[in-house]
């Protein structure tokens, strides 16, 4: 069986950063150091100084295949497999292969040759990445559909960065290294914009350092290496759910700042007997607080606080721990040093950190003493096999004399105390176990039917049989305490699991809530109350008989205080049927605080669907006067006066004035056709009843559709008949292209050029652009996005026609059809409109037919 290959990959920020250029300079060097290399598959895009890098390396040719009556061609996976090189040369990772293919990606072809024990170097972009695909088109604005899953590249031994800046970038595509010329301008314009280039170059350095991250966790997990390196400053503040919790976290965050953005963890050790006394919304208030600070939080158990803290410390190698001054009263020292003392001596490298607060020797209580965990039941049984069990034993062995010695009494007398702690507990144990000393004192130790005991040995047997029996039955209560505490806390955290999980929105995320609280206490009814000046009002309730007022309530748990600023009254909820244990009333605490946010998201929803209702208002009177006043009021007039010309029976018009007219009456009609066309646009956008049919569309025969219900000489049209067809609906994509070449021809002061090219950063095409260049004013940068609001003219200037919805309309549908529309300056003056369309998904090929005609 073969050794399995290994993999070397170059990762890039973005094409053209010299990633192929990289590999052919490696497989050169292994080639001119005696390795068997060759090139499996490698794309030049053209470009001189990539092909003469290839040089004399062997490649392997590729495979040819015919799809949809086109020649494609292919890496040749079989006859890479038959050569058995050393080492593969293979470009482009994520690559989708032709359909018919061998494998559907390029990463599959890799991972064959790999399983067969051949070395692979590849190159693959960040954008291509699976985990950060979504990233990369929240930044760029373009879906990549050619990714390569992370654990691909996990699983590779070496990975490289081949870094430039974008600036550096950027000169080399204007120079023509990167792309043909007739594409520099709209590759600078929109995906090689500096911003982009920045933020993809610092998603590849933050991907690659926490694979670097991992490989030195798994060195030094190989190695047994547990103290810390100061490879990277990771900074650990300890927390234990008190109110001084804030105060670490903020000076931890300043640690982390000072030292150059270091990593924060927050810690939580939680005892594994039950969760820890205090209120949940504190734990929730300080995760909140660090993840604000650009940190995260985590939750260990451990009875050992302080050995947990270092394990966790180390485990995260971790260079600086931060914990708070204790909390324990002076006399309270004589039990320990406490955690700090212990986490300062055996940090050993880590820097602890002692942060004093305001609650320094405040107290933190001591464990009240319980009675016993057992159930009434059992402890009654336990008294009464106490009393009746050590006579009735005492009997038998009393008619079986002779049989047995003062040992194997003593032995029976003390598993009878055995079996009375099992049932009973630690009290009736200690009854039975007296009263069977007695008893067997009287009876079998010499000198008989006396309380004295002769000799010593037969002391001590008495003395342990008391000992044993108050020891397991300490155990035995013990056990059953720990029991009781592990099915609380279980049932407390499923609650609260229950509760954080649960999707508590809407009009009835009140009713649920409520509701939940009611089942999980076993309450007749559960009411939210409000004070209202003398009186209490009902938010919500549950369960019949609700309360009305807090004082009808068994149980009452605060939401929110009052506030006088914004007339809120206190809230509580009320709840009724039973008296809650003080232990129950943490999780009470928890469904509050639920409670007190759903009627914040509550309040923010109405107010938000009120300044929603007041802008629309607003914004509607304001284009409806508009409109009224000048936009639909002036093609009306035209209308009329040219109707009004007409019939005037006491002039007589010449056949050009006629025409002039009529000429003046269709123009104003066709006006006032666009703008009442265009507010039905937007109502049909704004309410959601737009639905596109998207198929396959071919722009050379849109364009010139569009185009005819533009009245105007000045314009260029330049689209290729070979351009591939678009994703769209071929109406509303001639709508608003003929929108924005109106608009176009309206501003512009010379010919507008309406143009269409494909934008590829790989073998297929990523979108296909449809540019609307005019040699206007053109618009200031802060104003590009405002141009698309509705109802909006550049300015508010009232000269003009239409009431701003033209270029509204047109982003709706574009955005509509799955594709987008902006604004960009026209080089030389002007402003230029960018549709970016998806391609058409091309079918799948048929399958072949079996002898019989039938699809295989």
């Amino acid at each position: 069986m073969s050794t399995r290959g290994t993999l070397r990959v170059y990762l890039g920020a973005a094409p053209g950063v010299g990633k192929t250029y990289a590999m052919l300079d490696e497989g050169r060097r292994r080639a001119g150091r005696g390795t068997d290399v060759v090139i499996g598959l490698v794309e030049t895009h053209g470009r001189p100084r990539t092909a003469d890098q290839i040089g004399d390396l062997e490649v392997v040719p590729r495979r040819r295949t015919v799809y949809r009556g086109a020649e494609f061609t292919e890496m040749d996976v079989d006859a890479v497999l038959a050569r058995e090189p050393e080492v593969a040369l293979i470009d482009e990772l994520a690559h989708t292969n032709v359909p018919g293919s061998r494998n559907a990606k390029r990463w599959q072809d890799v991972e064959e040759l790999l399983a067969a024990g051949i070395n692979v170097i590849s190159t693959v972009n960040v954008q291509h990445l699976e985990s950060l695909n979504d990233v990369v088109e929240s930044i760029t604005g373009v879906a990549q559909r050619e990714t390569v899953p992370d654990a691909v590249l996990r699983r590779a031994e070496q990975i490289e960065l081949v870094d430039m800046t974008p600036e550096a970038l950027r000169r080399r595509l204007a120079h023509g290294n990167v792309y043909a010329r007739e594409n520099i301008d709209a590759a600078l314009a929109n995906y090689f914009r500096v911003g982009n280039l920045t933020a993809l170059r610092e998603l590849a350095l933050l991907w690659v350092a926490d694979r670097v991250d991992e490989g030195l966790a798994r060195y030094r997990d190989q190695h047994g290496i547990t103290e810390p390196w100061e490879a990277r400053e990771r900074i650990v503040v300890a927390l234990t759910g008190g109110p001084e919790g804030d105060t670490l976290i903020r000076r931890a965050g300043r640690m982390a700042a000072r030292a150059g953005h270091a990593d924060l963890m927050a810690v939580r050790v939680v005892r594994s007997d039950g969760l820890t006394d205090g209120s949940p919304r504190a734990p929730a208030r300080q995760q909140a607080l660090v993840e604000s600070l650009g940190g995260t939080y985590h939750q260990v158990l451990g009875d050992d606080v302080a050995t947990a803290l270092l394990e966790f410390a180390r485990g995260v190698n971790a260079t600086q721990l931060v914990l708070g001054s204790s909390r324990r009263r002076g006399w309270q020292w004589m039990l320990g040093p406490g955690v700090g003392g212990v986490v300062a001596r055996e940090a050993d490298d880590l820097d602890v950190h002692i942060v004093t607060h305001e609650h320094v020797g405040s107290g933190r209580g001591i464990a009240r003493m319980a009675g016993s965990a057992l159930s009434r039941r059992r402890q009654i049984i336990g008294w009464a096999l106490a009393v009746v069990a050590p006579p009735l034993l005492t009997v038998l062995l009393v008619n079986a004399r002779g049989l047995f010695g003062l040992v194997t009494h003593i032995l029976l007398y003390l598993a009878l105390t055995v079996g009375v702690a099992l049932v009973g507990g630690l009290w009736p144990a200690v009854a039975a176990a007296v009263l069977g000393s007695l008893l067997a004192n009287w009876f079998f130790t010499p000198p008989l039917h006396a309380l004295t005991i002769a000799g010593f040995e037969n002391a001590v047997a008495l003395a342990i049989s008391i000992a044993v029996a108050v020891a397991v039955s300490s155990v035995v209560d013990l056990a059953a305490r720990r029991t009781g505490q592990a099915a609380r806390s279980s049932a407390e955290a499923t609650t609260l699991s229950m509760l954080a999980t649960s999707v508590l929105r809407g009009e009835k995320a009140l009713p649920a809530l409520l509701e939940r609280v009611r089942e999980t206490f076993a309450m007749s009814s559960v009411t939210l109350l409000e004070s209202r000046g003398a009186g209490w009002t009902v938010l919500g309730a549950t369960g019949p008989d609700p309360c009305t007022d807090p004082d009808q309530a068994e149980v009452r748990a605060q939401v929110r205080e009052g506030d006088d600023r914004d007339g809120r009254g206190e809230t509580v909820l009320a709840l009724r049927g039973r008296v809650l244990p003080a232990a129950d009333r943490r999780v009470l605490a928890a469904f509050a605080s639920q409670a007190a946010a759903v009627l914040e998201w509550r309040r923010l929803a109405e107010e938000a669907a009120q300044a929603r209702r007041l802008a629309e208002g607003n914004k509607i009177r304001t284009a409806l006067l508009a409109a009224v006043s000048h936009d639909l009021r002036t093609p009306l007039a035209s209308i009329k006066a040219g109707v009004s010309s007409l019939r005037q029976t006491d002039v007589a018009w010449d056949p050009a004035d006629e025409a002039e007219l009529l000429a003046t009456i269709e123009e104003s009609a066709d006006r006032l056709d666009v703008l009442i066309g265009n507010l039905l646009d937007m109502s049909r956008l704004q309410t959601g009843v737009l639905s596109p049919l998207i198929r396959p569309v071919a722009l050379d025969q849109v364009v010139p559709q569009a185009l005819q219900a533009v009245q105007a000489a000045r314009i260029e049209v330049d689209v290729p008949e070979t351009l591939p067809p678009v994703a769209a609906d071929p109406g509303l994509l001639e709508r608003a292209l003929a929108n924005v070449v109106e608009n176009a021809v309206r501003h512009s002061r010379d010919t507008v050029l309406v143009s269409a090219g494909e934008l590829r950063f790989g073998r297929e095409p990523d979108r296909i652009e449809i540019r609307v260049a005019d040699r206007g004013p053109g618009v200031p940068d802060a104003q590009k996005q405002q141009i698309f609001a509705p109802f909006q003219r550049l300015g508010d200037a009232p000269q003009g026609t239409g009431v701003g919805l033209g270029l509204a309309v047109a982003r709706g549908f574009t955005e509509a059809m799955g594709g987008s529309l902006h604004a960009e300056d026209t080089p030389g003056g002007g402003l230029t409109m960018v549709f970016a369309l998806p391609p058409a998904a091309l079918p799948a090929p048929p399958r072949p037919l079996d002898e019989s005609g039938r699809a295989r």
